[in-house]
């Protein structure tokens, strides 16, 4: 029991001189350590009487106890001293994450929708997953149509397909509302197109579509212009030229006026002055038919734009590309916009 006492008293005078945590990790090895100074006195306690044994035993146990404490105790001031555990300033100023920022796609989506949303429209959602039906027998593609090749969609099982465009939400909000209907269609659209500076297999699409009695090519160019001067500008100038779309008759392709050069021709806008952004035209009478509306009783138009090709106008981006590749530094110069 002396030896023991005299252990302690060792021990204790060895902790104060520790400096390092390799210094108390050998202090530690050598007194409470499995081939420690301890563990060696348990194993003699073999030839002791059952009482000498008890009582040696908890005497061990008990300066177990207080090393173990005081090296604890050690481990925690050693470390804070050398750097691993800092103590905390509550007086210094808090460190504040930086707010995040919308992606340019999302950008260029919102102020879309809110402009339409000012217009009296309201949004409508549809599957990503479409029949062959709704995305093009319902909207007047004809069978040997070439967006029916396999080259040119993503084909799936039981005549299903990645959408080639939202205008199939025409159709099934056609079949849901009677008219009058002032609708846009947010979304994502798949295409078998080659990734190059203007061309993803992965896009986004915004359709719109106004059904009522009397709808002329007046109210869709009333409309597409107050857009896109609402979207780019006042000082943007809009026209359509003649096009095809199955869906609508008659068609156009909407161009504004470049604002590089102010329609003057520049190499942004391949020297014509004009930059296109969106189809359009008065719906179809076989679309009205598809969805079980009496074209004789209703007119209407649509039109559909691609959400990167407004981003890229509205934001001088040269490369959808970028829209895709998650580099920080591009996504930073849109932050607080």
């Amino acid at each position: 029991m002396d030896a023991l006492d005299k252990c302690l008293e060792e021990f204790k005078k060895e902790a104060q001189t520790i400096t390092t945590l390799d210094e108390l990790n050998r202090l530690k090895g050598r007194y409470v350590g499995r081939k420690g100074i301890l563990n060696d006195s348990l194993k003699q306690m073999k030839s002791f009487s059952p009482e000498k044994r008890r009582e040696t035993g908890q005497k061990i146990n008990h300066l177990k106890s207080i090393m173990e404490k005081e090296i604890s105790q050690l481990h925690n001031m050693l470390e804070t001293s050398s750097g691993k555990h800092k103590a905390v300033d509550l007086t210094l100023p808090g460190n504040t994450t930086p707010p995040g920022s919308f992606h340019p796609i999302t950008l260029a989506l919102n102020r879309i929708i809110e402009i339409f949303l000012s217009l009296g429209f309201r949004v409508e959602e549809g599957p990503e997953i479409e029949t062959e039906y709704y995305n093009f027998e319902a909207l007047n593609f004809p069978a040997e149509h070439p967006a029916r090749d396999a080259q040119d969609s993503f084909f799936l099982p039981y005549k299903l397909l990645l959408r080639t465009h939202t205008s199939p939400v025409q159709i099934r909000t056609m079949e849901k509302y009677p008219p009058p209907l002032k609708v846009v269609v947010p979304g994502r659209c798949y295409r078998r197109d080659p990734m190059d500076a203007t061309h993803s297999m992965v896009f986004h699409q915004v359709e719109g579509l106004v059904v009522a009695e009397g709808i002329s090519m007046g109210h869709l160019k009333g409309t597409i212009e107050l857009f896109s001067r609402r979207l780019f500008g006042p000082a943007r100038n809009v026209r359509f030229r003649p096009s095809f779309f199955p869906f609508t008759e008659p068609s156009a392709e909407v161009d504004i006026s470049c604002g590089v050069c102010g329609g003057k021709g520049c190499r942004s806008c391949g020297y014509s002055g004009w930059l296109e952004i969106m189809g359009a035209g008065l719906v179809h009478p076989n679309v009205f038919r598809a969805a079980g509306y009496d074209p004789e009783e209703v007119r209407g138009f649509a039109f559909g734009m691609g959400v990167e090709r407004i981003a890229m106008l509205k934001y001088g981006i040269p490369d959808i590309r970028l829209f895709f590749e998650n580099d920080v530094c591009f996504l930073n110069q849109f932050r607080g916009l």
